[in-house]
């Protein structure tokens, strides 16, 4: 059994920062990929970003410049570090890892972050 477990999120005006963090626990033989990604109200959930277990980044085009991803592997955790932060990032956020020789998905059970204008 694996866990995901985040944390960070929060209220914040525009233009602020937040870090958001998702540790796995458990039964973790190997963490592949693992990445952020958020749902607003009405939307999809859409992807946010990405980092491969050797680091590569990926990021959605609306995050570009504004967020950065990172993990460390001793921990099993990844980070987002959320900076100038607009209304329209105001969504729950969902630690996603990818795990194991078969390639998993877990999801954490997300957090919230409002920004207000």
């Amino acid at each position: 059994q694996v866990q995901l477990v985040e944390s960070g999120g929060g209220l914040v005006q525009a233009g602020g920062s937040l870090r958001l963090s998702c540790a796995a626990s458990g039964s973790i033989f190997r963490l592949n990929a693992m990445g952020w990604y958020r749902q607003a109200p009405g939307k999809q959930r859409e992807l946010v970003a990405t980092i491969s277990r050797g680091g590569d980044t990926n990021y959605a085009d609306s995050v570009k410049g504004r967020f950065t991803i990172s993990r460390d592997n001793a921990k099993n955790t990844v980070y987002l570090q959320m900076s100038s932060l607009k209304p329209e990032d105001t969504a729950v956020y969902y630690c996603n890892a990818n795990l194991g020789p078969g390639g998993t998905d877990y999801w954490g059970q997300g957090t919230q972050v409002t920004v207000s204008s």
